[in-house]
């Protein structure tokens, strides 16, 4: 039987934490999954251990080496890659719980349609506490954006129909910068598909210290181009007028960064970024 599901892994000089992943992939109740690693520049000897792994034989392994383009640029090559219907992406300092592929295999069998992007699953701390609230009880699906503006709080695991995210731009990619924020895509996906709600945790996430996570003023002061670019997508797609305003405000705030004398006339939304 063909995988259904791909996981993928963007990783750069993380050996050192990879293999936790690859061992909760080689517990997993179901091998119904192809596990993609998109090694994005590394020079720590992640290629040796991965063809290691390879060699192993217990988890099915593809292995794609690339110049650092950063975590976007890596989604984008994924996203190229993967021939399965569905696909996760499992951060190569995050894990999987052990029944996460039969349980994303299980409920899309049951539940999967071509009217959604995919499925909303929860991320859990290691000790299995759910980040921020559990997903709504009381309906079947959401939109991303309609559950944060709805109240919803913490990192969510989204797993996508694999045809779906392929039909919107890929993320930029900008000369000396390393980051376009991830939420690039799904805003676009939002306005067309929800996703349906799975109140089940799929995968145990790590906040370590050098994530980028936890580096964004950084990450914001370092790649501006992106940041502008990811708030004219926000200012097009983000519900309600408040949402909208502050995406303007950033995007004026990183094209001053960047000096850009053209920002008003690349505006989409310009009326907003005049009052910004």
């Amino acid at each position: 039987m063909n995988p259904i599901l791909t996981v993928f892994t963007p990783t750069y000089n993380r050996a050192h934490t990879l293999g936790q992943c690859y061992e909760s992939l080689k517990r997993q109740t179901s091998k119904n999954f192809i596990w993609l690693i998109i090694d994005d520049g590394s020079s720590d000897g992640t290629e040796q251990l991965v063809k290691q792994w390879m060699k192993e034989g217990i988890v099915s392994i593809q292995y794609h080496y690339q110049h650092n383009q950063g975590m976007h640029g890596a989604h984008n090559t994924a996203y190229e890659l993967i021939q399965t219907e569905l696909n996760v992406c499992i951060d190569s300092d995050d894990y999987m719980t052990d029944d996460a592929v039969e349980k994303i295999v299980a409920f899309w069998s049951q539940h999967g349609d071509d009217c959604y992007a995919g499925i909303l699953a929860l991320d859990a701390t290691t000790d299995y506490k759910v980040i921020g609230c559990k997903l709504p009880e009381d309906k079947p699906a959401t939109t991303l954006m309609g559950f944060y503006t709805q109240g919803g709080t913490g990192d969510k695991k989204l797993i996508y129909r694999t045809q779906v995210i392929k039909k919107y731009p890929p993320y930029p990619i900008f000369e000396g910068e390393k980051y376009v924020g991830l939420n690039y895509k799904y805003m676009m996906v939002d306005k067309d598909y929800p996703l349906l709600i799975m109140n089940e945790i799929v995968c145990l996430v790590e906040y370590l210290a050098d994530g980028s996570s936890m580096n964004m003023v950084h990450q914001y002061r370092k790649n501006p181009r992106g940041f502008a670019e990811l708030r004219k997508v926000g200012m097009c797609y983000k519900p309600g007028i408040k949402a909208k305003f502050k995406e303007a405000i950033h995007y004026v705030s990183s094209s001053m960064m960047i000096r850009n004398g053209k920002f008003l006339k690349e505006s989409p939304c310009k009326g907003l970024t005049v009052l910004a």
